[in-house]
């Protein structure tokens, strides 16, 4: 008989129960930490976290058991590289499950001095937030991170306001009093920023002529990726932005050599399984992104100075388009905590950013003037590909084909 086929007078087929013990852990395991264990704080699901955690642990011990019976005694290697794939698994799967059905945080209230809003994007959710007038002219649309709401960004929003910058603080899809399905990667925030983008350049804001974006982690890539393909947002701030597809993280190998390519192997079945269970569509790579970013917007990009791959990130990121794209690495600084670490620095930096950007005229801004710009698609030329155009159809704008006289750069 095989070494690897159960023997029959053990009874009840040890290696085939064993082994469907095994996939029963992953999935015990995989449910309880991507799906029960983010939900911890809601009732019954601290409970139901444990509950799948002690029914996984129990079924990987048992099917040790069940497979060490069943196997030849030099056939036992195999058990090592069985526990080692479910490790991997349940990595992989409890993330995506995780960024792809994450739990709707709360938000309760509006911030003293703020006024509520409520708008739609073209496909119809529905998305919430609040606005602080300004007084400059322009306005910033402020995304918060993952797991967490507008609220969560109120202090940075207040240092905009300030200097006289209206502030449009959102609730990303699924957060807050936003209606939709959530995802922790950020899939949805071009199209979710785009919109935010609509109301601050719609009626309701009359006086707004420029508009830039300030995203925290999710929400910083989440800003990069709308930047590239709407040519309104002339400025982007994103701090503690990383990656959300797996070709923003192939840097690793690199860098760490062995370690790093096998997180790459890990990371590319954790985005794929996430792909399947999202309906949210992949969105490119940050790097694609900032190459695609129209000619008169620019980004800086804010890295923590306690995380070494927020600066490798940011520094990778600038220099795929150097003259758009400057860093900053913030001194002593946890992710997400520039503000928090030193308001004074945190001020003057994107305060500055922001007026070059925003209050002055953007590059090529001059009609009759032959600027640089990237079209997107549908708009009579290849998408991104870099064409010389004769006008500007407004500060910002980026004019298609039928707006201008366009040659090949």
């Amino acid at each position: 008989m095989p070494a690897l086929v159960a023997d029959d007078h053990r009874g009840g087929h040890p290696l085939r129960w064993g082994s469907l013990g095994l996939i029963g852990a992953w999935l015990a395991l995989s449910i309880g930490l991507g799906v029960a264990l983010p939900r911890a704080g809601q009732v019954g699901s601290t409970v139901l976290t444990v509950i799948l955690g002690l029914f996984g642990l129990t079924l990987l011990v048992w099917s040790a058991v069940a497979l060490t019976r069943s196997l030849r005694w030099w056939s036992l290697a195999v058990i090592p590289a069985l526990v080692v794939l479910l490790a991997s698994g349940v990595y992989s799967s409890s993330i995506a499950l995780a960024a792809a059905h994450p739990p709707h945080p709360v938000r309760s209230g509006t911030p003293d001095g703020a006024r509520e809003v409520r708008f739609s994007s073209e496909a119809g959710v529905m998305f919430a937030g609040w606005f602080l007038a300004g007084d400059n002219g322009a306005a910033v649309i402020v995304r918060h991170g993952a797991g967490s709401t507008a609220n969560d960004v109120e202090a940075h929003a207040r240092v905009l306001n300030e200097a006289g910058f209206s502030v449009l603080a959102t609730d990303a899809r699924g957060h807050g009093l936003s209606e939709g399905h959530g995802m922790e990667l950020g899939w949805y925030g071009d199209e979710d920023i785009t919109a935010a983008v609509d109301e601050v350049l719609g009626r309701a804001h009359p006086a707004i002529s420029a508009v830039g974006v300030l995203g925290l982690s999710m929400g910083g890539e989440e800003a990069i990726g709308a930047a590239s393909s709407d040519p309104r947002i002339r400025a982007v701030v994103a701090e503690g932005a990383t990656g959300r597809v797996a070709a923003d993280k192939w840097w690793l190998s690199e860098t760490y050599g062995l370690r790093g390519s096998l997180q790459n192997l890990l990371d590319a079945g954790t985005f794929t399984l996430t792909d399947l269970l999202s309906p949210a569509e992949m969105p490119g790579s940050l790097d694609d992104a900032v190459r695609m970013l129209p000619q008169h917007t620019e980004v800086l990009m804010i890295a923590a100075g306690t995380v070494a791959d927020e600066q490798l990130v940011a520094e990778r990121l600038a220099a795929a388009a150097p003259s758009q794209t400057s860093v900053w690495v913030a001194s002593g600084a946890d992710h997400t905590g520039a503000l928090t670490t030193d308001r004074h620095q945190w001020r003057e930096r994107v305060i500055a950013f922001y007026q070059d950007a925003l209050l002055t005229p953007p590059r090529g801004s001059v009609t009759g003037q032959r600027i640089r710009v990237r079209h997107r698609a549908g708009s009579g030329s290849t998408s991104g590909s870099l064409r010389y155009c004769s006008q500007q159809t407004g500060p910002g704008v980026n004019p298609t084909a039928s707006q201008c006289r366009c040659t090949a750069a």
